[in-house]
């Protein structure tokens, strides 16, 4: 029986609670639904009951959420927290004419956003009365029969309540006053604590005396004292009623006031908004990281629907980020803002978030920055806004690393290009143009060689600059940097034929300053002596190589020489007079016609080898054709290939370049082999000498 008594009553509440319709009333979102063994409805999101955020964790999921783990009440939110509940209550008794009767912690949720609201109204007391009549309530007794999760909390009940067994607007008030003393009381205790006994709490109010000593309201705020004392007081009618008691001085608050306006905003236009939103950022300052975040960020955002209003919210929403962690601003922030960071109208959106781009780089990961932040930029860089180009301008440098080598070659270097080649008198301001020189030398180191060498060094010299010293000052500045940069040097050609020419000539500009002139006279002195000065040690280099091919050359000529003049003497020695003599005689006759016919092809042969030249690496006009008792070549040649000669006699020169590499690398080694080498090749020509012989035999 009980049981369906508590049943009856959690019913009674939620459907009650459905009803009503307030800011500081919990919203139900989806109705009550039944079943054997249970009762569900959905609520809007809620962070937490006021009775777990004063310490009562006995209903929360283990281990307890790390938000609510060591939870503390801020000053500010208790005031804002009361005045709600004040409000609550107002719509409740003049509007509803519903009595609550168990306003406590348990009966009080905290949302997501930090709003307090008015829950529990399983003990509810409706009007008995027509509307023409004064209200009037029934009071249902404490049954200690019935358990205590499903009767009013004792510790919080009205004296008329438990004593006169009587309730009206005041009992409640009564409630409040009683939650705004546990609120600052150490330990966060009641005057009493009955546990559920109904006979010990008659007989507290019994000995009251109707009134709160000074001595027992010392730690309430100045101002507040009062307020309680008057809501605690034993006579109902001394009580302030609801709409009296949200207009004491105790909410005049600046945070109060700030959190309450921000929940009326629906109800101003926009200039009565902006006019609010002007002022935000410094009242910010005084009030809680936590209340800021949680508090008032959220009705900020609700304004990024209307796209007018959004730079007014901007600035208060930025200067929070100064006090964000990391991790709070992708979890609690970002979400709400991306959406903005992707709006181009009205232009006044990009200039707050420019203004404040190097918070946003400080908290972004580098994904976000890549998808999300480098496209405003370029965005920016496209606007003819020339504060929003030089903001963006400013930011550059300390996200080129992020950006990859296309984009930042077709994308974000050709914009600077493009808003720094508009001449003099042009859209463009000499400010403007300076800034993109300088942004461009800030990036330099973080570019590859090739884009500087390709886009960035041929592109100064394309800049209109009338002789102004600024614009002058920065291109000296960056070539100075390439000069100097061990990764970005230029070469020595680069420098002689197409720096150099484009400098020269402003030594007479007559806009320069004397310090001016001397760091260009300086950079071109130093470009002059880097020129000079590689150019004459290469020159050294090449004429060293040169003589070293040229001593290589000699000592080529000396290896083939000997080879040259053994088959020379090989030949010489085949004399005529030695042919005749090995040439026998038939019978005591002549020759015959056929050996005659021989011995003249003989000498033919012979005379042509001694009218031939001597053999060295000289290329002829036609190739040699090769007999086959011409050995002696074919084996010198391939003899000359196997030392790396490349000799190809008589056809060729001598390739020197691969000769000097050998003859460097092998040293008093290499000679000794081609010495050699020489010998095997006198033995050979011998044998050859030997085979002709042999053959005329």
């Amino acid at each position: 029986m009980q049981s369906n008594e508590n049943f009856d009553a959690l019913k009674r509440g939620i459907t009650q609670l459905t009803k009503l319709r307030h800011p500081q009333v919990l919203t139900v979102q989806h109705p009550l639904e039944e079943s054997r063994d249970s009762l569900a409805f959905a609520a809007e999101p809620v962070f937490a009951s006021l009775s777990n955020a004063l310490g009562s964790l006995e209903n929360c999921p283990q281990p307890i959420p790390k938000s609510l783990k060591d939870y503390k009440l801020l000053d500010v939110e208790i005031r804002y927290g009361l005045l709600q509940l004040g409000e609550g209550l107002a719509f409740l008794h003049s509007d509803v004419k519903l009595l609550h009767r168990n306003l406590c912690p348990d009966s009080i949720v905290i949302n997501k956003h930090g709003a307090w609201k008015i829950f529990g109204f399983d003990s509810c007391a409706l009007n008995q009365n027509p509307q023409d009549k004064q209200p009037s309530w029934n009071y249902t007794e404490y049954d200690p029969s019935i358990p205590s999760v499903g009767q009013p909390h004792l510790d919080y009940q009205a004296p008329e309540c438990i004593v006169a067994g009587s309730c009206g607007p005041p009992s409640d008030i009564f409630s409040l006053g009683m939650l705004a003393y546990v609120l600052h009381s150490p330990g966060n205790r009641p005057l009493h604590e009955n546990h559920g006994d109904a006979s010990k709490c008659r007989r507290f109010f019994a000995d009251f005396k109707g009134t709160l000593s000074a001595s027992k309201l010392g730690f309430l705020p100045e101002g507040f004292k009062d307020a309680v004392k008057l809501m605690l007081s034993g006579n109902p009618e001394l009580r302030p009623d609801a709409h009296q008691f949200i207009r004491i001085e105790y909410f005049m608050d600046i945070g109060v006031k700030t959190l309450n306006y921000l929940d009326k905003l629906f109800q101003w236009d926009n200039l009565q908004k902006s006019q609010f939103y002007k002022g935000l950022p410094q009242v910010l300052k005084q009030l809680p990281h936590r209340v800021v975040l949680h508090r008032v960020l959220p009705c900020l955002y609700k304004e990024f629907v209307n796209a007018p209003m959004i730079p007014f919210v901007l600035p208060s929403i930025l200067q929070t980020l100064e006090e964000c962690s990391a991790e709070e601003f992708s979890e609690h922030i970002l979400p709400n803002l991306k959406p903005v960071l992707a709006l181009e109208e009205p232009p006044q959106i990009s200039l707050v978030l420019m203004q404040r781009i190097n918070l946003l780089l400080k908290l972004c990961s580098a994904e976000v920055i890549k998808t999300d932040i480098v496209p405003m930029l370029t965005r920016a860089l496209d606007s003819r806004t020339e504060q929003l180009q030089e903001l963006c301008l400013a930011a550059l440098p300390s996200i080129s690393t992020l950006i990859e080598g296309p984009s930042m070659k077709n994308v974000i270097i050709p914009r600077i290009k493009k808003i720094c080649l508009k001449g003099t008198g042009s859209n463009s301001s000499l400010s403007v143009r300076v800034n993109c020189l300088l942004c461009l030398a800030k990036m330099l180191e973080h570019l590859d060689k090739w884009i500087i060498l390709d886009q960035i060094l041929p592109f100064l010299q394309e800049i209109p600059h009338s002789g102004e010293p600024a614009i002058l000052m920065a291109i000296i500045g960056i070539y100075k940097m390439v000069l100097t940069h061990s990764k970005l040097g230029i070469s020595k050609e680069m420098l002689a034929t197409k720096v150099l020419p484009f400098l020269l000539p402003l030594c007479v500009v007559q806009s320069l300053s004397p310090s001016q002139f001397e760091a260009l006279a300086s950079l071109i002195s130093d470009m002059v002596t880097r020129v000079t000065t590689e150019h004459r040690e290469a020159l050294r280099q090449l004429d060293a190589v040169r003589r070293e091919a040229q001593q290589l050359d000699e000592a080529l000529l000396q290896t083939t020489s000997p080879s040259v003049n053994i088959l020379n003497d090989s030949f010489s020695n085949n004399d005529l007079s030695s042919i005749n003599n090995s040439t026998p005689m038939k019978d005591g006759k002549g020759l015959t016609m056929e050996e005659k016919h021989r011995l003249a092809k003989q000498q033919e042969t012979h005379q042509r080898l001694q009218s031939q030249s001597p053999l060295t690496p000289k290329a002829a006009s036609k190739p040699m054709k090769i007999n086959p008792k011409d050995l002696t070549s074919t084996l010198l040649e391939n003899n000359l290939s196997q030392l790396n000669l490349s000799a190809k006699v008589p056809n060729s020169q001598p390739n020197y370049s691969s000769l000097t590499s050998t003859w460097n690398s092998g040293g008093k080694n290499q000679w000794d082999c081609l010495t050699d080498r020489v010998g095997k090749i006198k033995n050979q020509i011998n044998s050859i000498d030997n085979g002709i012989m042999y053959q005329h035999m």
